[in-house]
């Protein structure tokens, strides 16, 4: 590809020539047949946005909160681990980013430079404010472990806690298989460097991951922190009310971006039965998986999202050119996103509603032509 990239799919191309096989493929495989990591995307083009025109579009804002801190777009960075094996200045470089557009950022627990670092890193950056900074948590058996993660990123200056809930046993990601991939020795679990027998361990080391990890432990980790509580991996309705219940402040609609189980629905397609369980509360609902379009982007928050988080992109942005890729994808999306809401004839986030967008199979060509005909009358003879 000679000229700079126009979309964000032009980022996974470039980044598929820069990286090694075995890294592109640990950051763009799904698990098993891919079969949802595609379904996440499909998703969006199943949705179309039917436009209001003679709006005045002059002035549009695309500033929303999330857990009441300001941002300027709800286009927010979810946690994806090993950011080291993209650029060398890793998560420090994406936080950065984040800081300079003001929008959230999401440090994974797996991270290659450590919350401490990180945090000032996106602090120098951001300078007359702090930056906002939520903290992916995988709880791990040793609870004390666990705890020590949880108490040094709300002394770090994070504003959140993000329990991820749907990983209790790894996904297969087959790419990594037949790569035998592993960290490269170079790079560390940063947010463990005491622990040496950690770096440059196997691609998942950080500790064993707790299988048993079940509702009543929203009830501890209430009790060692003040941080809100964000639970990612929700997927159905059932179990959004029963977040309610044990009093989380926020759910990411989320299937780790289709490596997990494979075979489930898309992010989008369960993404307005979380928002109807959760109506009446406080609970924010934020979506990922498969955004990759301004329009993406503008379908989710029609259809209740308060924010989405992108995943890929970051990491084949920060691949590309650092900091300044993160910055290029971030500010990409958002001018679509912006671009989108003024053809739609919206001009402010809480102006989208699900009356923008309409099922692709309810509006069909065939469908179209039969309803305007049964209403015909006809001749008399």
């Amino acid at each position: 590809m000679s000229s700079a990239p126009v979309c964000l799919d032009d980022f996974e191309k470039l980044a598929r020539l820069s990286l090694p096989a075995s890294v592109f493929g640990y950051y763009f495989s799904g698990a098993d047949a891919e079969s949802t990591l595609q379904r996440n995307k499909d998703a969006y083009d199943s949705l179309l946005i039917r436009p209001r025109i003679l709006v005045d579009v002059e002035k549009v804002t695309t500033e929303t909160t999330i857990l009441g801190h300001k941002i300027n777009s709800p286009v927010c960075v979810a946690p994806t681990a090993f950011h080291g094996m993209a650029n060398d200045e890793a998560e420090k470089a994406t936080a950065r980013a984040c800081a300079s557009l003001k929008t959230c950022y999401t440090m994974a627990t797996y991270s290659n430079t450590s919350m401490e670092d990180t945090y000032a890193a996106a602090k120098q950056k951001s300078r007359k404010q702090d930056p906002l900074h939520w903290f992916q948590l995988y709880v791990e058996q040793d609870r004390e472990a666990t705890k020590q993660l949880v108490q040094r990123c709300e002394r770090a200056g994070y504003k959140a806690l993000v329990i991820t809930v749907d990983r209790p046993r790894l996904g297969r990601r087959l790419a990594d298989l037949r790569h035998a991939f592993k960290l490269p020795k170079h790079l560390s679990l940063a947010n463990f460097i005491a622990d040496e027998t950690r770096s440059g361990a196997g691609a998942y080391a950080g500790g064993a991951i707790d299988a048993s990890l079940n509702w009543k432990d929203i009830e501890w980790f209430k009790s060692i922190t003040k941080l809100p509580i964000v639970i990612k991996g929700i997927f159905r309705g059932e179990d959004a009310k029963l977040a309610v219940k044990h009093g989380v402040d926020g759910i990411i609609v989320s299937n780790h971006g289709g490596r997990q189980l494979d075979g489930c629905p898309a992010t989008l397609e369960v993404l307005p039965e979380i928002v109807d369980a959760v109506k009446g509360s406080k609970v924010e609902v934020y979506v990922d998986g498969g955004i990759r379009k301004g329009t993406d982007v503008f379908k989710a928050l029609a259809l209740g999202a308060r924010a989405v988080f992108l995943g890929r992109p970051i990491v084949y942005g920060l691949a590309y050119q650092g900091e300044e890729g993160v910055r290029s994808v971030l500010s990409l999306i958002n001018y679509e996103f912006r671009l989108a809401m003024a053809l739609a004839g919206c001009t402010s986030t809480d102006k989208i509603t699900p009356d923008y967008i309409i099922p692709a199979e309810e509006i069909s060509l065939a469908r179209s032509y039969a309803k305007y005909h049964s209403k015909r009358i006809a001749p008399k003879l």
